[in-house]
């Protein structure tokens, strides 16, 4: 089968073909629909440090994905053959201190799919059973898709208190964009949204961000002064890893208020933690992945509701094959998210 697979350590990725994964006793085999292109998968595709660290090549990449349920092991009593469903693509071990406690989403012995095990860049995939998440049948596939990549920005928005609380998002990537439409549903009543590029900033706004600053020409921090009658924000969602949108979020913040960080920096940064955490009392709320599976109910019900609208997130479509004008195009920033498909004829709209 066709799979986009890094082949060894450095910058690049290839489409080859590589055998049909097995499947285990739990596991079931997934035809792939859709998958869409995350953040990690520029980290992976351009070997920066934080791949370098991680990746051990040569390996299947990719993460998010839909697909129908095509095969099923012996023990496996999830969703049946021919159900469509996304996939957690955190395989965690259910036996370590985390798992059973119920803190699922920080196991010690987790496979991340495209990063630690072969991943859904491709025509098949296999993944436990408990990974698969049933959809219903009409959903279209570019949603479904991405519903991993929301559940982060659901994560990221669910940790600190955002109910009628002013809230600023740096980084306006799809996830910045997911997490804002998460803070507006969850009853946000400032949104202020900042990214260096003006075409995220338009989808910023269409998402619900009441207010877009471009820190190339405008000034986030006076502005959020004067949105705030100088208070500085309650809620900081630092969703873009980079070092300048940190330390302008955190100097926005109020006494005592809380930031939440899902943005990777891929290096060591410099950061004034006396004044920015401890001097302003600040609670600060690292996240990784979604809470298996709190996440995943809250942002079905969400999207179900009808109170988040992820349609404006996908931007662009393209055929697996042409992976790499994708990767190119979310290099660029130029666009929302990028979702690929095996088989064209799945496309739920136009192909790029």
């Amino acid at each position: 089968m066709r799979a986009i697979v890094k082949p060894s350590a450095g910058p690049g990725l290839e489409m080859v073909d590589v055998p049909m994964p097995k499947v285990g006793p739990d596991d079931v085999l997934l035809q792939v629909k859709a998958t869409s292109i995350c953040g990690t998968d520029l980290h992976i595709r351009s070997w920066d440090p934080w791949a370098a660290a991680h990746v051990r090549p040569p390996l299947v990449v990719g993460h998010e994905m839909c697909g129908i349920v095509v095969d099923k092991g012996a023990n496996a009593d999830g969703p049946e053959v021919g159900q469509l469903v996304s996939v957690e693509s955190h395989v965690v071990c259910g036996r370590c201190r985390f798992c059973r406690t119920g803190k699922g989403h920080l196991c010690e012995n987790t496979q991340i799919l495209g990063v630690h095990r072969d991943g859904v860049y491709a025509e098949y995939v296999a993944v436990p059973a408990i990974n698969a998440w049933p959809d219903p049948p009409d959903m279209p596939y570019s949603i479904a898709s991405l519903q991993e990549n929301f559940g982060n920005a659901v994560h990221t928005v669910s940790v600190p208190d955002v109910a009628g609380r002013k809230v600023l998002v740096t980084g306006c990537g799809p996830v910045g964009v997911m997490a804002i439409a998460a803070a507006k549903a969850l009853g946000a009543r400032l949104i202020v949204a900042s990214d260096l590029s003006d075409y995220r900033l338009k989808l910023a706004a269409t998402m619900g961000a009441d207010i877009t600053l471009n820190p190339t020409r405008d000034d986030v921090h006076g502005t959020v002064m004067d949105l705030t009658e100088g208070e500085g924000v309650d809620v900081l969602l630092e969703m873009s890893g980079a070092p300048p949108a940190i330390a302008e979020g955190f100097k926005a913040l109020v006494k005592g208020g809380e930031a939440a960080l899902l943005g990777l920096t891929s290096h060591p940064i410099q950061f004034d933690l006396d004044d920015n955490v401890i001097f302003k009392g600040a609670s600060v709320h690292g996240i990784v992945g979604r809470k298996l599976w709190d996440t995943w109910y809250e942002m079905r019900g969400l999207l179900r509701s009808g109170a988040v609208d992820l349609t404006p997130v996908v931007t662009h479509r393209f055929a697996l094959d042409d992976f790499e004008k994708a990767f190119d195009l979310m290099e660029s920033g130029e666009c929302g998210k990028v979702v690929m498909f095996p088989d064209p004829s799945d496309a739920d709209g136009p192909l790029s």
